[in-house]
């Protein structure tokens, strides 16, 4: 797990142990990226203070290097927003531009939203069964969002403004939400995923 300092460690390790997994966490990379490997990016704060600490530990080479091999990577809240192109918080700031995609203010009022929402599927991948979590709200603490991207995977709606809310890409994947605070569905979303991510691994 990438520890960039802008990121929601205790709760994903939290939620990694209840799911009986392991993980490893660095502040800067360490060797070479395995492609087996599932690399998460976790993430709370402002996009580009939290590029900034990417950059300057050295993760962002060994992120492109880890997904120019094929592992997998996973990103949450502000770790989804990093893997897209860029974002206009506080100006612009190119991302890692694994999605397509930018990233921009969320019209609502009051900022940020925060609370629980439903996801709407919109495409099933092959071997990730998202009929279990059709339903069930996830919890989402965010001020901007992704609004239109071809690697759309869910969308939320609040007050009349949608946007996505799961992304994937090869073997990209990514939530605006938070799915270690999302109780056990956000559990079960969790664990699919890894499992869906590893799968890919293996048969690779």
């Amino acid at each position: 797990m990438v520890n960039y300092g802008a990121g929601n460690m205790g709760n994903v390790l939290r939620a990694l142990k209840a799911l009986g997994l392991s993980a490893e966490t660095a502040k800067t990379p360490q060797g070479n990226p395995d492609p087996k490997d599932i690399l998460i990016l976790p993430g709370v704060g402002a996009f580009p203070a939290a590029y900034a600490n990417l950059k300057s530990s050295g993760w962002i080479n060994y992120i492109e290097r880890h997904h120019g091999e094929g592992g997998p990577i996973l990103g949450i809240c502000l770790g989804m927003q990093l893997l897209c192109e860029a974002s206009f918080e506080d100006g612009y700031t190119r991302g890692l531009g694994l999605i397509p995609g930018e990233i921009v203010p969320l019209d609502i009022r009051p900022k940020p939203h925060t609370g629980w929402n439903e996801l709407f599927w919109l495409k099933k991948e092959d071997g990730f069964d998202v009929s279990p979590f059709e339903g069930p709200d996830m919890y989402f603490v965010h001020g901007y969002c992704l609004l239109d991207s071809p690697a759309a995977m869910a969308t939320t709606t609040v007050q009349e403004v949608t946007f996505i809310s799961a992304v994937k890409l090869g073997n990209v994947m990514g939530f605006q939400f938070h799915p270690e605070r999302s109780g056990r569905p956000g559990l079960r979303l969790l664990q699919a995923s890894i499992a869906y991510l590893q799968g890919r691994c293996d048969r690779a």
